[in-house]
Protein backbone atom coordinates (compact mmCIF):
# COMPACT_ATOMS: atom_id res chain seq x y z
CA UNK A 1 0.00 0.00 0.00
CA UNK A 2 2.06 3.18 -0.92
CA UNK A 3 1.70 6.34 0.46
CA UNK A 4 -1.89 7.92 -1.09
CA UNK A 5 -3.75 4.81 -0.91
CA UNK A 6 -2.99 4.84 3.11
CA UNK A 7 -4.66 7.75 3.42
CA UNK A 8 -7.70 7.27 1.75
CA UNK A 9 -7.92 4.17 3.13
CA UNK A 10 -7.77 5.94 6.70
CA UNK A 11 -10.06 8.33 6.14
CA UNK A 12 -12.83 5.57 5.90
CA UNK A 13 -11.41 3.89 8.56
CA UNK A 14 -10.47 6.58 11.14
CA UNK A 15 -13.61 6.03 13.77
CA UNK A 16 -12.02 2.25 14.29
CA UNK A 17 -8.43 3.64 15.56
CA UNK A 18 -9.65 4.21 19.65
CA UNK A 19 -10.83 0.47 19.16
CA UNK A 20 -7.22 -0.81 18.21
CA UNK A 21 -4.63 1.97 18.90
CA UNK A 22 -1.86 -0.16 18.52
CA UNK A 23 -2.80 -1.81 15.09
CA UNK A 24 -2.89 1.91 13.84
CA UNK A 25 0.02 2.95 15.19
CA UNK A 26 1.58 -0.16 12.97
CA UNK A 27 0.14 1.15 10.12
CA UNK A 28 0.26 4.49 10.43
CA UNK A 29 4.21 4.00 10.02
CA UNK A 30 3.45 3.46 6.05
CA UNK A 31 2.67 6.68 5.50
CA UNK A 32 5.88 7.99 4.70
CA UNK A 33 8.93 5.70 4.09
CA UNK A 34 11.06 8.70 4.22
CA UNK A 35 13.68 8.85 7.11
CA UNK A 36 13.84 12.43 8.63
CA UNK A 37 17.03 13.94 8.62
CA UNK A 38 18.90 17.40 9.20
CA UNK A 39 21.39 19.05 8.41
CA UNK A 40 23.68 20.08 11.20
CA UNK A 41 25.06 23.54 9.38
CA UNK A 42 21.17 24.99 9.61
CA UNK A 43 20.97 24.15 13.59
CA UNK A 44 21.62 26.96 15.69
CA UNK A 45 21.25 26.22 19.71
CA UNK A 46 23.69 29.18 20.23
CA UNK A 47 26.65 28.40 23.34
CA UNK A 48 25.25 24.29 22.98
CA UNK A 49 28.02 21.62 22.59
CA UNK A 50 27.59 18.89 19.70
CA UNK A 51 26.60 16.41 21.87
CA UNK A 52 23.81 18.90 23.40
CA UNK A 53 22.79 19.75 19.42
CA UNK A 54 22.31 16.39 18.65
CA UNK A 55 20.35 15.52 21.72
CA UNK A 56 17.98 18.34 21.20
CA UNK A 57 17.60 17.13 17.47
CA UNK A 58 16.90 13.30 18.82
CA UNK A 59 14.83 14.75 21.08
CA UNK A 60 12.90 16.91 18.28
CA UNK A 61 12.06 13.60 16.18
CA UNK A 62 14.68 13.11 13.65
CA UNK A 63 16.30 9.97 13.30
CA UNK A 64 19.52 11.03 11.45
CA UNK A 65 21.99 14.39 11.27
CA UNK A 66 24.14 15.19 8.35
CA UNK A 67 27.12 16.64 9.55
CA UNK A 68 29.76 18.74 7.51
CA UNK A 69 33.04 17.32 6.70
CA UNK A 70 36.29 17.62 8.20
CA UNK A 71 35.04 17.55 11.58
CA UNK A 72 36.68 16.14 14.72
CA UNK A 73 35.48 12.32 13.91
CA UNK A 74 35.65 11.18 17.83
CA UNK A 75 33.39 14.22 18.62
CA UNK A 76 30.86 13.47 16.13
CA UNK A 77 30.82 9.53 16.72
CA UNK A 78 30.04 10.23 20.26
CA UNK A 79 27.24 12.74 20.29
CA UNK A 80 25.93 10.37 17.42
CA UNK A 81 26.31 7.30 19.93
CA UNK A 82 25.07 9.34 22.84
CA UNK A 83 21.77 10.85 21.05
CA UNK A 84 21.28 7.43 19.08
CA UNK A 85 20.96 9.38 15.78
CA UNK A 86 22.07 8.16 12.43
CA UNK A 87 24.65 10.41 10.18
CA UNK A 88 23.09 9.10 6.15
CA UNK A 89 24.89 12.33 4.68
CA UNK A 90 28.50 13.99 5.47
CA UNK A 91 28.11 17.37 3.45
CA UNK A 92 31.73 19.11 1.80
CA UNK A 93 32.84 21.30 3.44
CA UNK A 94 35.14 23.03 0.92
CA UNK A 95 33.58 22.73 -2.47
CA UNK A 96 32.59 26.31 -2.59
CA UNK A 97 35.57 27.94 -1.49
CA UNK A 98 37.47 25.78 -3.56
CA UNK A 99 35.63 24.58 -6.95
CA UNK A 100 36.76 21.92 -8.88
CA UNK A 101 35.75 23.56 -12.11
CA UNK A 102 38.75 26.12 -11.25
CA UNK A 103 41.27 27.20 -13.34
CA UNK A 104 43.72 26.61 -11.14
CA UNK A 105 45.25 23.06 -10.69
CA UNK A 106 46.82 23.62 -7.33
CA UNK A 107 42.70 25.07 -6.51
CA UNK A 108 41.12 21.56 -8.39
CA UNK A 109 43.76 19.31 -6.51
CA UNK A 110 42.89 21.37 -3.22
CA UNK A 111 38.84 20.33 -3.97
CA UNK A 112 39.19 17.19 -4.58
CA UNK A 113 41.52 16.34 -1.19
CA UNK A 114 38.62 17.67 0.45
CA UNK A 115 35.88 15.77 -1.71
CA UNK A 116 38.34 12.56 0.00
CA UNK A 117 38.23 13.45 3.35
CA UNK A 118 34.87 13.91 2.85
CA UNK A 119 34.25 10.06 1.78
CA UNK A 120 36.47 8.97 4.73
CA UNK A 121 34.67 11.13 7.06
CA UNK A 122 31.32 8.70 5.81
CA UNK A 123 33.12 5.63 5.83
CA UNK A 124 33.98 6.39 9.42
CA UNK A 125 30.58 7.51 9.89
CA UNK A 126 28.48 4.86 8.55
CA UNK A 127 27.39 7.38 6.01
CA UNK A 128 26.11 6.08 2.43
CA UNK A 129 27.48 9.37 0.30
CA UNK A 130 28.77 12.91 0.50
CA UNK A 131 26.94 15.93 -1.11
CA UNK A 132 29.60 17.24 -3.34
CA UNK A 133 28.97 20.89 -5.87
CA UNK A 134 30.80 19.86 -8.83
CA UNK A 135 31.90 23.50 -9.61
CA UNK A 136 30.72 26.40 -10.06
CA UNK A 137 30.32 28.32 -13.42
CA UNK A 138 30.74 32.04 -13.30
CA UNK A 139 32.35 35.20 -15.68
CA UNK A 140 35.68 33.77 -15.31
CA UNK A 141 34.88 30.08 -15.53
CA UNK A 142 32.94 29.34 -18.80
CA UNK A 143 30.52 26.78 -19.33
CA UNK A 144 31.86 24.11 -21.67
CA UNK A 145 35.15 24.33 -19.13
CA UNK A 146 33.45 23.45 -16.00
CA UNK A 147 32.30 20.42 -17.73
CA UNK A 148 34.89 19.07 -19.23
CA UNK A 149 37.18 19.89 -15.54
CA UNK A 150 34.52 18.35 -12.99
CA UNK A 151 34.37 15.52 -15.27
CA UNK A 152 38.19 14.95 -15.72
CA UNK A 153 38.60 15.85 -11.57
CA UNK A 154 35.92 13.20 -10.74
CA UNK A 155 36.76 10.40 -12.58
CA UNK A 156 40.15 9.45 -10.56
CA UNK A 157 38.05 9.73 -7.50
CA UNK A 158 35.44 7.27 -7.94
CA UNK A 159 37.51 4.36 -7.37
CA UNK A 160 38.56 6.30 -4.09
CA UNK A 161 34.35 6.65 -3.16
CA UNK A 162 34.06 2.57 -3.95
CA UNK A 163 36.90 1.82 -1.33
CA UNK A 164 35.05 3.97 0.62
CA UNK A 165 32.17 2.18 0.37
CA UNK A 166 30.77 5.90 0.01
CA UNK A 167 28.62 7.58 -3.02
CA UNK A 168 29.49 10.95 -4.14
CA UNK A 169 26.19 12.61 -4.36
CA UNK A 170 25.85 15.89 -6.70
CA UNK A 171 24.27 18.57 -5.64
CA UNK A 172 21.88 20.31 -7.38
CA UNK A 173 22.90 24.63 -6.24
CA UNK A 174 22.76 28.05 -7.19
CA UNK A 175 25.86 27.70 -9.13
CA UNK A 176 24.74 28.43 -12.71
CA UNK A 177 26.04 24.76 -13.51
CA UNK A 178 23.71 21.47 -14.00
CA UNK A 179 20.68 23.95 -14.66
CA UNK A 180 18.39 20.86 -15.65
CA UNK A 181 17.35 17.22 -15.01
CA UNK A 182 18.64 16.17 -18.29
CA UNK A 183 21.72 17.73 -17.97
CA UNK A 184 22.57 16.17 -14.46
CA UNK A 185 21.31 12.75 -15.14
CA UNK A 186 23.59 12.64 -18.63
CA UNK A 187 26.32 14.06 -16.17
CA UNK A 188 25.80 11.35 -13.70
CA UNK A 189 25.58 8.48 -16.11
CA UNK A 190 28.69 9.77 -17.54
CA UNK A 191 30.80 8.07 -14.69
CA UNK A 192 29.35 4.83 -15.28
CA UNK A 193 29.86 3.78 -11.92
CA UNK A 194 26.93 3.25 -8.62
CA UNK A 195 29.25 5.00 -6.44
CA UNK A 196 28.26 8.64 -8.14
CA UNK A 197 24.44 9.96 -7.55
CA UNK A 198 22.75 12.73 -6.99
CA UNK A 199 21.82 14.96 -3.86
CA UNK A 200 18.69 16.75 -4.70
CA UNK A 201 17.51 19.54 -3.39
CA UNK A 202 13.87 20.31 -4.09
CA UNK A 203 13.97 23.84 -2.84
CA UNK A 204 16.85 25.09 -5.27
CA UNK A 205 15.06 24.55 -8.41
CA UNK A 206 11.70 26.18 -7.61
CA UNK A 207 13.43 29.37 -9.23
CA UNK A 208 13.66 27.75 -12.71
CA UNK A 209 11.82 24.55 -13.01
CA UNK A 210 9.55 21.67 -11.04
CA UNK A 211 10.98 19.84 -8.49
CA UNK A 212 8.85 16.83 -9.41
CA UNK A 213 9.86 17.08 -13.26
CA UNK A 214 13.54 16.64 -11.80
CA UNK A 215 12.80 13.98 -9.42
CA UNK A 216 11.08 11.50 -12.21
CA UNK A 217 14.32 12.35 -14.70
CA UNK A 218 17.13 11.31 -12.36
CA UNK A 219 14.91 8.90 -10.75
CA UNK A 220 17.11 6.16 -8.79
CA UNK A 221 19.98 8.68 -9.57
CA UNK A 222 19.02 10.89 -6.01
CA UNK A 223 20.57 8.92 -3.32
CA UNK A 224 19.43 11.58 -0.76
CA UNK A 225 16.81 14.80 -0.87
CA UNK A 226 17.29 18.05 1.02
CA UNK A 227 14.18 18.99 2.21
CA UNK A 228 13.74 22.63 1.86
CA UNK A 229 11.19 25.42 0.62
CA UNK A 230 11.08 28.66 -1.93
CA UNK A 231 8.80 31.58 -2.47
CA UNK A 232 8.63 32.60 -6.32
CA UNK A 233 6.27 35.55 -4.98
CA UNK A 234 8.62 36.55 -2.21
CA UNK A 235 11.74 36.24 -4.50
CA UNK A 236 9.76 38.76 -6.97
CA UNK A 237 9.51 41.57 -4.67
CA UNK A 238 12.57 41.28 -2.44
CA UNK A 239 15.11 39.64 -4.56
CA UNK A 240 15.77 35.64 -5.33
CA UNK A 241 17.25 34.82 -2.15
CA UNK A 242 14.47 35.99 -0.19
CA UNK A 243 12.93 33.18 -1.59
CA UNK A 244 14.37 30.44 1.05
CA UNK A 245 13.09 33.21 3.72
CA UNK A 246 9.29 31.26 3.73
CA UNK A 247 8.47 28.45 6.19
CA UNK A 248 7.43 25.08 5.59
CA UNK A 249 4.41 24.74 3.95
CA UNK A 250 3.77 28.36 3.20
CA UNK A 251 5.98 28.37 -0.23
CA UNK A 252 5.67 27.60 -3.39
CA UNK A 253 6.62 23.25 -3.09
CA UNK A 254 3.68 21.41 -4.06
CA UNK A 255 4.55 19.11 -1.91
CA UNK A 256 1.89 16.03 -2.69
CA UNK A 257 3.25 16.61 -6.19
CA UNK A 258 6.84 16.01 -4.55
CA UNK A 259 5.99 12.97 -2.77
CA UNK A 260 3.92 11.57 -5.48
CA UNK A 261 6.48 11.90 -7.56
CA UNK A 262 8.90 9.81 -5.16
CA UNK A 263 6.71 7.47 -5.04
CA UNK A 264 6.87 6.92 -8.86
CA UNK A 265 10.65 6.35 -8.80
CA UNK A 266 10.42 4.60 -5.42
CA UNK A 267 12.19 6.95 -3.48
CA UNK A 268 12.28 5.21 0.04
CA UNK A 269 15.47 6.77 1.83
CA UNK A 270 16.68 10.46 3.73
CA UNK A 271 14.58 13.63 3.67
CA UNK A 272 17.36 16.04 5.04
CA UNK A 273 16.36 19.29 6.03
CA UNK A 274 18.05 22.01 4.72
CA UNK A 275 15.31 25.30 6.26
CA UNK A 276 15.82 28.18 8.61
CA UNK A 277 14.15 28.02 12.20
CA UNK A 278 16.07 25.78 14.11
CA UNK A 279 17.70 28.23 16.09
CA UNK A 280 16.23 26.72 19.30
CA UNK A 281 14.44 23.05 20.64
CA UNK A 282 11.15 24.55 19.81
CA UNK A 283 12.23 25.55 16.49
CA UNK A 284 14.11 21.85 15.40
CA UNK A 285 10.06 20.67 16.69
CA UNK A 286 8.65 22.61 14.57
CA UNK A 287 10.86 22.05 11.79
CA UNK A 288 9.63 17.83 12.58
CA UNK A 289 6.40 18.35 12.73
CA UNK A 290 6.15 20.09 9.42
CA UNK A 291 8.03 17.21 7.79
CA UNK A 292 5.85 14.99 9.02
CA UNK A 293 3.41 16.69 6.88
CA UNK A 294 4.90 17.51 4.51
CA UNK A 295 5.91 13.42 4.09
CA UNK A 296 2.50 12.19 4.41
CA UNK A 297 1.23 14.77 1.59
Amino acid sequence: MNRRSFLQWSAGAGMLAGAVPSLFAADAATRTPLKKGIMLGTVGLQGASLADKFKAIKAAGFQGVEPMSHMDQEEVLRARDAAGLELPSVCCGTHWAKPVTHPSAEVRAASIEGLKQSLRDGKRYGSSSVLFVAGVVNPEIPYADALERAQKELVPVVDFAADQGVVIAIENVWNNFMLSPVEAAQFVDSFKSPWVGWHFDVGNVINYGWPEQWIRTLGPRIKKLHIKEYSRAKADKQGKWAGFDVEFLKGDNNWPAVMKALDDINYHGWGIAEQGGAGNAEGLQKLSGEMDRIFAS
